[in-house]
């Protein structure tokens, strides 16, 4: 069955230290759709991986990063 092209759902990247925001931790929410992946204006900032893991929405599960990932990038919650 196939969720109709309507239909998204949210994703949450955290990063290292990137490059707008040098000095924290920075986790951005995704939507992801039929029509492809963008990036909302949803963010966290906090000064360690575990201040900005610990205001992410609850029931999301860590996915690890991708070698083929920016290496600021730490993980994915689904």
């Amino acid at each position: 069955m196939t969720a109709p092209a309507s239909e998204s759902f949210s994703m949450w990247t955290v990063y290292d230290h990137p490059e707008d925001f040098p000095h924290s931790f920075v986790a951005r929410r995704w939507e992801i759709s039929a029509k492809g992946c963008r990036p909302t204006q949803n963010f966290i900032v906090g000064p360690s991986l575990e201040s900005v893991r610990a205001c992410l929405p609850p029931d999301l599960a860590p996915v690890a990063r991708s070698e083929l990932d920016d290496p600021c990038i730490v993980e994915t919650w689904l």
